[in-house]
Protein backbone atom coordinates (compact mmCIF):
# COMPACT_ATOMS: atom_id res chain seq x y z
CA UNK A 1 0.00 0.00 0.00
CA UNK A 2 1.07 3.61 -0.11
CA UNK A 3 3.41 4.51 -2.98
CA UNK A 4 5.04 1.57 -4.76
CA UNK A 5 6.43 3.28 -7.86
CA UNK A 6 9.89 4.11 -6.57
CA UNK A 7 8.96 7.53 -5.15
CA UNK A 8 10.48 7.97 -1.69
CA UNK A 9 8.82 10.25 0.81
CA UNK A 10 10.86 11.22 3.86
CA UNK A 11 13.62 9.33 5.65
CA UNK A 12 11.87 7.01 8.09
CA UNK A 13 11.21 3.32 7.58
CA UNK A 14 7.80 2.42 6.17
CA UNK A 15 5.64 -0.08 8.02
CA UNK A 16 5.40 -3.61 6.62
CA UNK A 17 2.15 -2.84 4.79
CA UNK A 18 2.75 0.91 4.55
CA UNK A 19 -0.79 1.27 5.83
CA UNK A 20 -2.81 2.43 8.81
CA UNK A 21 -3.34 -1.28 9.50
CA UNK A 22 0.34 -1.61 10.43
CA UNK A 23 -0.99 -0.52 13.83
CA UNK A 24 -2.07 -3.88 15.21
CA UNK A 25 -5.84 -4.30 15.44
CA UNK A 26 -6.73 -1.50 13.02
CA UNK A 27 -8.80 -2.65 10.02
CA UNK A 28 -10.55 -0.86 7.15
CA UNK A 29 -13.54 -1.76 4.98
CA UNK A 30 -15.37 -0.16 2.04
CA UNK A 31 -18.71 -0.22 0.31
CA UNK A 32 -18.62 1.40 -3.12
CA UNK A 33 -21.52 2.64 -5.27
CA UNK A 34 -20.41 3.15 -8.87
CA UNK A 35 -23.16 3.28 -11.47
CA UNK A 36 -23.79 6.22 -13.79
CA UNK A 37 -24.44 9.39 -11.78
CA UNK A 38 -24.06 7.55 -8.45
CA UNK A 39 -20.35 7.60 -7.55
CA UNK A 40 -20.04 7.44 -3.78
CA UNK A 41 -19.74 5.07 -0.84
CA UNK A 42 -18.68 4.42 2.74
CA UNK A 43 -15.34 3.64 4.36
CA UNK A 44 -15.20 2.20 7.88
CA UNK A 45 -12.23 2.05 10.25
CA UNK A 46 -12.20 -0.25 13.28
CA UNK A 47 -9.54 0.92 15.77
CA UNK A 48 -9.39 -2.45 17.55
CA UNK A 49 -11.13 -5.80 17.28
CA UNK A 50 -12.76 -5.82 20.69
CA UNK A 51 -15.85 -3.98 21.91
CA UNK A 52 -14.98 -0.31 21.50
CA UNK A 53 -17.83 0.93 23.66
CA UNK A 54 -16.70 -1.18 26.60
CA UNK A 55 -12.98 -0.72 25.92
CA UNK A 56 -12.48 2.85 24.77
CA UNK A 57 -9.26 4.31 23.34
CA UNK A 58 -7.60 7.63 24.07
CA UNK A 59 -8.22 10.02 21.18
CA UNK A 60 -8.09 13.65 20.10
CA UNK A 61 -9.30 15.77 17.21
CA UNK A 62 -8.29 19.03 15.60
CA UNK A 63 -10.24 21.23 13.22
CA UNK A 64 -7.61 22.93 11.06
CA UNK A 65 -10.30 24.62 8.94
CA UNK A 66 -13.89 24.01 9.89
CA UNK A 67 -15.89 23.95 6.66
CA UNK A 68 -17.32 20.52 7.48
CA UNK A 69 -20.26 18.56 8.88
CA UNK A 70 -18.60 15.81 10.93
CA UNK A 71 -20.42 14.10 13.80
CA UNK A 72 -18.98 13.23 17.20
CA UNK A 73 -16.10 15.68 17.56
CA UNK A 74 -17.55 17.59 20.53
CA UNK A 75 -17.40 14.60 22.87
CA UNK A 76 -13.93 13.56 21.66
CA UNK A 77 -12.74 17.10 22.36
CA UNK A 78 -14.24 17.06 25.86
CA UNK A 79 -13.51 13.50 27.06
CA UNK A 80 -10.54 12.52 24.94
CA UNK A 81 -11.82 9.03 24.16
CA UNK A 82 -13.13 7.09 21.17
CA UNK A 83 -15.92 4.51 21.62
CA UNK A 84 -17.13 3.57 18.11
CA UNK A 85 -15.66 2.68 14.74
CA UNK A 86 -14.99 5.64 12.43
CA UNK A 87 -17.01 6.22 9.26
CA UNK A 88 -16.22 8.29 6.18
CA UNK A 89 -18.85 9.14 3.55
CA UNK A 90 -20.27 12.01 1.50
CA UNK A 91 -21.65 15.18 3.11
CA UNK A 92 -25.37 14.49 2.75
CA UNK A 93 -25.05 10.89 3.94
CA UNK A 94 -23.67 11.75 7.39
CA UNK A 95 -27.06 11.43 9.08
CA UNK A 96 -27.84 8.01 7.64
CA UNK A 97 -24.32 6.77 8.36
CA UNK A 98 -24.56 8.00 11.95
CA UNK A 99 -27.89 6.20 12.43
CA UNK A 100 -26.46 2.97 11.00
CA UNK A 101 -23.42 3.19 13.28
CA UNK A 102 -25.62 3.80 16.32
CA UNK A 103 -27.71 0.74 15.42
CA UNK A 104 -24.55 -1.33 15.07
CA UNK A 105 -23.45 -0.24 18.54
CA UNK A 106 -26.91 -0.91 20.03
CA UNK A 107 -26.81 -4.44 18.62
CA UNK A 108 -23.42 -5.05 20.23
CA UNK A 109 -24.24 -3.31 23.52
CA UNK A 110 -27.79 -3.82 24.83
CA UNK A 111 -26.97 -1.65 27.86
CA UNK A 112 -26.65 1.55 25.76
CA UNK A 113 -29.58 3.86 26.48
CA UNK A 114 -30.90 1.46 29.12
CA UNK A 115 -28.61 0.79 32.06
CA UNK A 116 -25.89 3.16 30.87
CA UNK A 117 -25.63 6.34 28.78
CA UNK A 118 -25.84 6.83 25.04
CA UNK A 119 -23.06 6.45 22.47
CA UNK A 120 -20.97 8.90 20.45
CA UNK A 121 -20.79 7.88 16.75
CA UNK A 122 -17.92 9.30 14.71
CA UNK A 123 -18.71 10.16 11.09
CA UNK A 124 -16.59 12.33 8.77
CA UNK A 125 -17.46 13.63 5.31
CA UNK A 126 -16.37 15.35 2.13
CA UNK A 127 -18.58 16.70 -0.65
CA UNK A 128 -18.41 14.41 -3.70
CA UNK A 129 -21.13 16.29 -5.57
CA UNK A 130 -18.99 17.03 -8.64
CA UNK A 131 -19.01 13.37 -9.75
CA UNK A 132 -21.81 11.98 -7.58
CA UNK A 133 -25.50 12.85 -7.59
CA UNK A 134 -25.29 13.70 -3.92
CA UNK A 135 -28.97 14.76 -3.79
CA UNK A 136 -29.99 11.16 -4.49
CA UNK A 137 -28.96 10.17 -0.93
CA UNK A 138 -27.81 6.85 -2.34
CA UNK A 139 -25.90 5.64 0.71
CA UNK A 140 -28.17 3.40 2.80
CA UNK A 141 -27.83 1.98 6.28
CA UNK A 142 -27.18 -1.47 4.83
CA UNK A 143 -24.21 -0.11 2.89
CA UNK A 144 -22.71 1.18 6.14
CA UNK A 145 -23.19 -2.20 7.81
CA UNK A 146 -21.53 -3.88 4.82
CA UNK A 147 -18.50 -1.58 5.01
CA UNK A 148 -18.15 -2.42 8.71
CA UNK A 149 -18.41 -6.14 7.99
CA UNK A 150 -15.70 -5.88 5.29
CA UNK A 151 -13.06 -4.38 7.60
CA UNK A 152 -9.74 -6.14 7.10
CA UNK A 153 -5.99 -5.58 7.35
CA UNK A 154 -5.62 -5.42 3.57
CA UNK A 155 -7.89 -2.97 1.76
CA UNK A 156 -8.02 -1.00 -1.48
CA UNK A 157 -7.04 2.63 -1.99
CA UNK A 158 -8.09 5.25 -4.51
CA UNK A 159 -11.61 5.60 -5.91
CA UNK A 160 -13.25 3.19 -3.48
CA UNK A 161 -15.66 3.49 -0.56
CA UNK A 162 -16.07 7.08 0.58
CA UNK A 163 -13.37 8.05 -1.91
CA UNK A 164 -15.30 6.96 -5.00
CA UNK A 165 -16.48 10.43 -6.03
CA UNK A 166 -13.75 12.59 -4.53
CA UNK A 167 -11.58 15.12 -6.40
CA UNK A 168 -8.00 15.84 -5.31
CA UNK A 169 -5.84 18.53 -6.94
CA UNK A 170 -8.23 18.56 -9.90
CA UNK A 171 -7.67 14.83 -10.42
CA UNK A 172 -9.32 11.68 -9.15
CA UNK A 173 -8.67 11.42 -5.43
CA UNK A 174 -10.14 9.27 -2.68
CA UNK A 175 -8.67 6.94 -0.07
CA UNK A 176 -4.93 6.88 0.66
CA UNK A 177 -2.85 5.35 3.41
CA UNK A 178 0.77 5.15 4.59
CA UNK A 179 2.72 4.34 7.75
CA UNK A 180 6.09 4.62 9.46
CA UNK A 181 7.82 2.57 12.17
CA UNK A 182 10.72 3.23 14.51
CA UNK A 183 12.48 1.73 17.53
CA UNK A 184 12.27 3.26 20.96
CA UNK A 185 13.43 1.94 24.34
CA UNK A 186 13.67 -1.67 23.15
CA UNK A 187 10.35 -1.73 21.27
CA UNK A 188 9.13 -1.05 17.74
CA UNK A 189 6.30 1.44 17.32
CA UNK A 190 4.06 2.32 14.40
CA UNK A 191 2.08 5.31 13.19
CA UNK A 192 -0.34 4.97 10.30
CA UNK A 193 -2.55 7.45 8.46
CA UNK A 194 -5.65 7.12 6.30
CA UNK A 195 -6.87 10.13 4.33
CA UNK A 196 -10.01 10.97 2.38
CA UNK A 197 -8.79 13.51 -0.19
CA UNK A 198 -11.12 16.01 -1.83
CA UNK A 199 -9.04 19.18 -1.88
CA UNK A 200 -6.46 21.23 -3.75
CA UNK A 201 -5.88 22.68 -7.23
CA UNK A 202 -3.71 20.98 -9.84
CA UNK A 203 -1.46 24.00 -10.26
CA UNK A 204 -0.38 23.66 -6.61
CA UNK A 205 0.36 19.91 -6.67
CA UNK A 206 3.77 18.83 -5.36
CA UNK A 207 5.10 15.27 -5.55
CA UNK A 208 8.24 14.64 -3.49
CA UNK A 209 8.98 18.35 -3.74
CA UNK A 210 8.54 18.48 -7.52
CA UNK A 211 6.06 21.06 -8.82
CA UNK A 212 4.01 18.70 -11.01
CA UNK A 213 1.23 21.27 -11.22
CA UNK A 214 3.63 23.73 -12.83
CA UNK A 215 5.36 21.23 -15.11
CA UNK A 216 2.22 19.78 -16.72
CA UNK A 217 -0.96 21.44 -18.06
CA UNK A 218 -4.00 21.31 -15.79
CA UNK A 219 -6.88 18.94 -16.62
CA UNK A 220 -9.29 21.66 -15.51
CA UNK A 221 -9.45 25.47 -15.53
CA UNK A 222 -8.20 27.09 -12.34
CA UNK A 223 -11.02 27.21 -9.81
CA UNK A 224 -11.42 28.02 -6.13
CA UNK A 225 -10.39 25.19 -3.79
CA UNK A 226 -13.59 24.41 -1.88
CA UNK A 227 -12.79 20.79 -1.10
CA UNK A 228 -11.82 19.02 2.10
CA UNK A 229 -9.48 16.38 3.44
CA UNK A 230 -10.10 14.09 6.39
CA UNK A 231 -7.03 12.66 8.15
CA UNK A 232 -7.28 9.68 10.52
CA UNK A 233 -4.15 8.87 12.56
CA UNK A 234 -3.55 5.61 14.42
CA UNK A 235 -0.56 4.68 16.57
CA UNK A 236 0.46 2.01 19.04
CA UNK A 237 2.64 4.54 20.84
CA UNK A 238 1.27 5.17 24.37
CA UNK A 239 0.11 8.77 24.13
CA UNK A 240 -2.26 10.89 26.19
CA UNK A 241 -5.17 12.74 24.60
CA UNK A 242 -3.14 15.93 24.91
CA UNK A 243 -0.23 14.38 23.03
CA UNK A 244 -2.57 12.99 20.38
CA UNK A 245 -3.91 16.50 19.85
CA UNK A 246 -0.36 17.70 19.30
CA UNK A 247 -0.07 15.03 16.61
CA UNK A 248 -3.32 16.21 15.00
CA UNK A 249 -2.06 19.76 14.68
CA UNK A 250 1.00 18.60 12.77
CA UNK A 251 -1.02 16.93 10.02
CA UNK A 252 -0.81 20.32 8.31
CA UNK A 253 2.92 19.72 7.74
CA UNK A 254 2.29 16.68 5.55
CA UNK A 255 -0.67 18.30 3.78
CA UNK A 256 1.33 21.40 2.91
CA UNK A 257 4.12 19.28 1.39
CA UNK A 258 1.66 18.13 -1.29
CA UNK A 259 0.58 21.70 -2.09
CA UNK A 260 -2.47 22.13 0.13
CA UNK A 261 -3.25 25.75 1.01
CA UNK A 262 -6.22 25.24 3.39
CA UNK A 263 -8.44 27.80 1.70
CA UNK A 264 -11.54 29.48 3.09
CA UNK A 265 -13.99 26.93 1.68
CA UNK A 266 -12.01 23.80 2.51
CA UNK A 267 -12.44 21.52 5.52
CA UNK A 268 -9.35 19.99 7.11
CA UNK A 269 -10.31 17.81 10.06
CA UNK A 270 -8.03 15.40 11.89
CA UNK A 271 -8.68 12.57 14.36
CA UNK A 272 -5.94 10.63 16.17
CA UNK A 273 -6.12 7.63 18.49
CA UNK A 274 -3.70 5.34 20.31
CA UNK A 275 -4.26 1.62 20.78
CA UNK A 276 -1.77 1.39 23.65
CA UNK A 277 -4.20 2.07 26.51
CA UNK A 278 -7.80 0.96 26.93
CA UNK A 279 -10.35 2.72 29.13
CA UNK A 280 -13.04 0.47 30.59
CA UNK A 281 -16.57 1.86 30.25
CA UNK A 282 -17.53 0.30 33.57
CA UNK A 283 -15.45 1.73 36.41
CA UNK A 284 -13.31 -0.81 38.22
CA UNK A 285 -11.90 1.60 40.81
CA UNK A 286 -11.37 5.35 41.15
CA UNK A 287 -8.10 5.43 39.19
CA UNK A 288 -7.07 4.42 35.66
CA UNK A 289 -3.49 3.16 35.21
CA UNK A 290 -1.99 4.59 32.01
CA UNK A 291 1.39 4.33 30.31
CA UNK A 292 2.33 7.64 28.68
CA UNK A 293 5.34 8.69 26.59
CA UNK A 294 7.57 11.54 27.70
CA UNK A 295 7.00 14.63 25.54
CA UNK A 296 10.71 14.84 24.73
CA UNK A 297 10.40 11.55 22.81
CA UNK A 298 7.61 12.78 20.54
CA UNK A 299 9.77 14.16 17.74
CA UNK A 300 9.99 10.88 15.81
CA UNK A 301 6.21 10.54 16.01
CA UNK A 302 5.85 14.06 14.60
CA UNK A 303 8.21 13.17 11.73
CA UNK A 304 6.39 9.87 11.12
CA UNK A 305 3.11 11.76 10.92
CA UNK A 306 4.35 14.37 8.45
CA UNK A 307 5.82 11.71 6.16
CA UNK A 308 2.77 9.44 6.40
CA UNK A 309 0.26 12.22 5.67
CA UNK A 310 2.26 13.42 2.66
CA UNK A 311 2.57 9.90 1.27
CA UNK A 312 -1.07 8.99 1.98
CA UNK A 313 -2.36 11.99 0.02
CA UNK A 314 -0.15 11.08 -2.94
CA UNK A 315 -1.13 7.42 -2.61
CA UNK A 316 -4.80 8.36 -3.01
CA UNK A 317 -3.88 9.92 -6.37
CA UNK A 318 -1.63 7.10 -7.57
CA UNK A 319 -4.19 4.39 -6.76
CA UNK A 320 -7.26 6.11 -8.22
CA UNK A 321 -8.52 5.35 -11.71
CA UNK A 322 -10.22 7.77 -14.10
CA UNK A 323 -13.94 8.02 -13.27
CA UNK A 324 -16.90 9.47 -15.20
CA UNK A 325 -19.94 10.39 -13.13
CA UNK A 326 -23.01 12.60 -13.21
CA UNK A 327 -23.57 14.88 -16.21
CA UNK A 328 -20.76 12.90 -17.91
CA UNK A 329 -18.20 14.75 -15.81
CA UNK A 330 -14.79 13.09 -15.81
CA UNK A 331 -11.93 13.17 -13.34
CA UNK A 332 -8.64 11.87 -14.71
CA UNK A 333 -6.42 9.66 -12.64
CA UNK A 334 -2.94 11.08 -12.11
CA UNK A 335 -1.40 8.30 -14.20
CA UNK A 336 -3.84 8.72 -17.08
CA UNK A 337 -3.49 12.49 -17.12
CA UNK A 338 0.31 12.46 -17.22
CA UNK A 339 0.17 9.94 -20.08
CA UNK A 340 -2.35 12.18 -21.86
CA UNK A 341 0.00 15.15 -21.42
CA UNK A 342 2.82 13.19 -23.05
CA UNK A 343 0.58 12.37 -26.00
CA UNK A 344 -0.18 16.11 -26.37
CA UNK A 345 3.55 16.76 -26.68
CA UNK A 346 3.82 14.31 -29.56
Amino acid sequence: MGLSNGIKIGRMKRGRLNSISDVKGVTVGHFTLAEGPIQTGVTAIKPHQGNLFREKLLAACQVLNGFGKSVGLVQVEELGTLETPILLTNTLSVGRASTALVKEMLDENPEIGDTTGTVNPLVFECNDGYLNDIRALAVEEGHVREALSQCATNFKEGAVGAGRGMKCFGLKGGIGTASRQWDLDGGTYHLGVLVLTNHGCFQDLLIAGKAIGQEFPSPRPREADKGSVITIIATDLPLSSRQLKRLCRRAVVGLSKTGSLMTNGSGEIVLAFSTANRIAHNKIDAFIPLKILYDEDLDLAFQALAESVEEAVLSSLFHAETVTGRKERKLWSLKDWLEQCKSFEK
